[in-house]
């Protein structure tokens, strides 16, 4: 079946400008360049209305060519630590006590590891000339099962994955699963000596204010467990980014460099709250990183601990967010445009037809297919929401039983 009509996401991702800044090997990093959003008024960045947005994926310091991704992501349901033990962090507890920077990065960086992307210099499999052609962070959060959580643009397409540790050792490391949609990977190692997991903590908590440190592999194992710090600038940010669109991301302006992809965002309890994915990269602005919230992510993670996949609810449709232009060129309703829907699938099923604009899900305002994404991800697999769409002027309301996507 054609992949396309299986997930909700831009028809329209050649719209945008999309480069590789290769200055020097092993040391570049993907810059995606768009306009700023222009959905409701409380995404914009302030002061920055119509100049053009530079947003680095971080982790994949490559050097080959990449290859551009979109796609959508996760459910924002409740810290989910099931059937796997999350081992704390040692002396460091879950009090509202704040700890010095030098007691977390002496606590959680042993947690903290490098990831390296192999992949064979011709792209055939049985190459045996397998070579370095990206890498990033991750963090232990299974120490007894060797679990390790990083980002999937961190891994993509790797033929090979090794980690290095805070103790010297190089391993390979086992891919368990990945879900583009989410941008979430979880690799593991056989070797599970000496490992030190990290503290989970719960994102949905975060205040604007608070102060945070960020610890990762900026340029590879020469820079290994870099600790940087800052405060959390603002929540519920959105970057037109694959994996991360999907996502009310957490802003820092602590330092967020390439090579820091994958690796945690920790509070001041020397907790986890987020996965270090993406940075403002214009030239000009500072101290724009992002992260996607460890609450919302913990779910994902835990299905592709426990299967090796992750499923997602989802209408199976298309979108195309090319109608918002004209819309607000002739004072149109904004909203997300049904390119396709798939006849048997759960918004076809309802009535939902090409070229209706859905406006709400369950009375949240939809403006642009980022935004359906998002919302459809709040919820599960088989749950019913309500839809509201516009066609032919009219509104029109219907329910519908959410299907399902796969990360395979």
């Amino acid at each position: 079946m054609d992949e396309e009509i299986l997930s909700e996401h831009n028809d329209n991702n050649n719209l945008s400008d999309q480069t590789v800044n290769t200055e020097q090997k092993a040391e570049s990093t993907y810059f995606v360049q768009q306009p700023i959003a222009k959905d409701k008024p409380k995404r914009k960045l302030a002061a920055i209305a119509g100049i053009c947005l530079i947003s680095a994926v971080v982790g994949g310091l490559t050097t080959v060519a990449a290859v551009p991704y979109i796609y959508p992501d996760k459910t924002s349901a409740p810290l989910q630590t099931a059937n796997t033990s999350y081992t704390q962090v040692s002396n460091l507890s879950s009090s509202s006590t704040d700890f010095p920077v030098e007691a977390i990065a002496k606590n959680v960086g042993p947690a903290v590891v490098g990831v390296a992307n192999f992949q064979s210099s011709r792209g055939f499999s049985f190459d045996s000339n397998l070579q370095e052609v990206g890498s990033g962070s991750g963090f232990i959060i299974d120490a007894k099962k060797g679990y390790i959580a990083t980002n999937n643009h961190v891994i993509e397409g790797a033929q090979k994955i090794t980690v290095s540790l805070s103790d010297g050792r190089t391993v390979d490391a086992k891919l368990i699963g990945a879900d583009p949609r989410t941008d979430l990977a979880v690799l593991q190692i056989s070797d599970t000596s000496n490992l030190t997991a990290v503290t989970i903590g719960d994102s949905s908590k975060v205040q604007v204010g608070e102060s945070v440190v960020a610890i990762g592999n900026p340029g590879g194992d020469e820079f290994a467990r870099s600790v940087t710090t800052g405060v959390i600038s603002a929540t519920n940010r959105n970057l037109d980014l694959q994996g991360e669109a999907s996502y009310n991301l957490i802003q820092t302006d602590a330092a967020i460099n390439p090579g820091n992809s994958g690796g945690p965002l920790v509070n001041y309890q020397g907790q986890v709250i987020g996965i270090n994915s993406a940075k403002y990269a214009q030239t000009g602005f500072e101290g724009m990183g992002f992260a996607i919230p460890i609450s919302d992510a913990m779910p994902t993670l835990q299905q592709l601990i426990d299967t090796g996949v992750a499923k997602h609810p989802a209408l199976l449709v298309t979108t195309d967010d090319q109608y918002n232009d004209y819309a607000k060129v002739n004072s149109k309703p904004q909203g997300a445009y049904i390119s396709g829907v798939q006849l048997n699938g759960p918004a076809g099923k309802a009535g939902i037809q090409r070229g209706d604009i859905i406006t709400k899900v369950d009375n949240v305002q939809i403006q642009n297919s980022s935004d359906l994404v998002r919302e459809l991800y709040k919820h599960k697999v088989n749950e019913k929401v309500s839809i509201t769409f516009i066609r032919d002027g009219q509104t029109k309301n219907v329910d519908v039983t959410l299907g399902e996507l796969s990360s395979t």
